[in-house]
C-alpha cells in the first residue's frame, strides 16, 4: 500500500520550502474560514471575506494537488 495523502504532502513539505509554505497558507485559511463559520450571522463584508477566503483556499489546495500528482 502506498503512502497518505498526509505523509506525502509531509514529505514534499521537507524537501521543497516553497510548497511548505503552500501548505501552510492552506491550513492558515482554513483556520480563518472555520473562525467565520463558528459565527451565528456574518456581516455582509464577512461573508464577501468568507468567499474570497474559499476561494484562495480552493486554488491552494489544486495547486498542492497539482505538485503532488507531478512528483
Amino acid at each position: 500500500m502506498g503512502q497518505s495523502q498526509e505523509a506525502k504532502i509531509a514529505a514534499l513539505a521537507d524537501k521543497d520550502p516553497a510548497f511548505k509554505t503552500l501548505v501552510q497558507e492552506h491550513r492558515s485559511l482554513d483556520d480563518k474560514l472555520k473562525e467565520l463559520d463558528r459565527k451565528v450571522y456574518l456581516s455582509p463584508d464577512e461573508e464577501m471575506e468568507r468567499k474570497r477566503l474559499a476561494k484562495l483556499k480552493l486554488a491552494k489546495k489544486d495547486k498542492i494537488a497539482q505538485l503532488l500528482a507531478g512528483q
